[in-house]
């Protein structure tokens, strides 16, 4: 591995005290993104050297199964059993370390397998700190491709702005095989009742609001790795 200079060696950093929290014969939610692949592979080091043995891993996406095991660690698809820690970045966190997430592609599957998960930590650098969500970041909104249009229509009743995601010539796809709608939130208002009536449109599967699910969040900056913890 090339030696990481700047951020990116912070990044790597705070992913590697999120990947401490691992122990031997834990089933491990594997994230998506730039900082969650230092964690995979990390892991994939502990696994190697003997540190950890019995190790599950669930990916939330194609590219970090692919990665984890490269790194060598088994991968299962996800089940109704509980997993005991997941691991992944995001988009922003708020001072309740509520986020959004998704700019990556992998909303769905990142919150089907985090919602399991008895510890959700959170690996992320300085930039992603936000004192509301929406700040710096859409959000994320997977819909379905059929009515696409439509279902952007009503989005826009909600939100005062956004676009489809479309990088080239054709809509981004997921690996579920649908498109995003990539929102821009009100500057103000209650993000639990938002996420509430965006879940009810029609045409909506999920949305990037990742809220009350985060334990802690290890966020690297430029004077070093800050360990965040949730107060409820």
């Amino acid at each position: 591995m090339s030696e990481l200079t700047g951020l990116e060696a912070l990044k790597r950093e705070a992913a590697v005290r999120a990947a401490a929290l691992v122990q031997s014969g834990m089933r491990v939610g594997l994230g998506t993104g730039s900082t969650a692949k230092y964690a995979i592979e990390e892991i994939g080091r502990r696994l190697a050297s003997g540190e950890l043995t019995g190790i599950v891993g669930v990916a939330t996406s194609e590219a970090s199964d692919v990665l984890a095991r490269q790194v060598g660690i088994p991968v299962e698809p996800l089940d109704p059993r509980p997993l005991d820690i997941a691991i992944d970045g995001a988009d922003e966190i708020d001072p309740d370390l509520n986020l959004i997430k998704g700019l990556g592609g992998a909303l769905l599957r990142e919150k089907l397998t985090e919602v399991q998960a008895r510890r959700f930590i959170v690996i992320a650098d300085h930039t992603k700190i936000v004192l509301r969500l929406g700040e710096k970041a859409p959000l994320p909104i997977e819909i379905a491709r059929f009515g696409f249009l439509s279902t952007i229509e009503r989005l826009r009743t909600l939100c005062p702005g956004g676009r489809l995601r479309q990088p080239g010539a054709q809509p981004y796809l997921t690996d579920n095989g649908n498109y995003i709608f990539d929102a821009q939130l009100p500057t103000s208002g209650d993000v639990l009742a938002l996420e509430r009536t965006l879940k009810g449109t029609l045409g909506v599967i999920e949305t990037g609001f990742f809220l009350g699910m985060a334990e802690r969040a290890f966020v690297a900056g430029l004077d070093g790795v800050r360990e965040l913890v949730r107060q409820d």
